[in-house]
């Protein structure tokens, strides 16, 4: 898991989160891999299958809570017009990433978002 995000989610304690979180990360570093490679290995593959699965099973639970914490931020130095969970999940396969730019700067606005409301949760 990303190391900021387990120290918040740590020190927050919701389960829910957390495992929404592992899987998030699972989305975020397989962006970031099939971006680089130009490709992703079966492995890769078979991650991002089971892992957006269960994000889009599970992000409806989540999603009117992370919408104020994405509008705002900033894709590709521009303010989000969509929501960037909901486009890093559109590709069916990992390798719908590959040459996919918009997609590697649409990381951080769900990163923040994502990290915003486990902070939110705490209080």
């Amino acid at each position: 898991m990303n190391p900021f995000t387990r120290f918040l989610t740590n020190r927050l304690g919701h389960q829910n989160i957390a495992a929404f979180a592992q899987r998030w990360d699972i989305v975020e570093r397989l962006v970031v891999m099939t971006y680089k490679a130009k490709g992703a290995s079966d492995a890769d593959s078979a991650a991002y299958k089971e892992a957006r699965q269960w994000l889009l099973k599970t992000y409806p639970q989540w999603q009117k809570q992370l919408h104020p914490y994405w509008q705002g931020k900033l894709i590709g130095g521009k303010p989000a017009t969509e929501d960037p969970f909901l486009r890093l999940l559109q590709p069916e396969t990992a390798t719908g990433f590959v040459d996919d730019w918009v997609a590697m700067q649409t990381l951080p606005a769900a990163r923040e978002a994502l990290n915003e409301l486990i902070v939110a949760l705490q209080d």
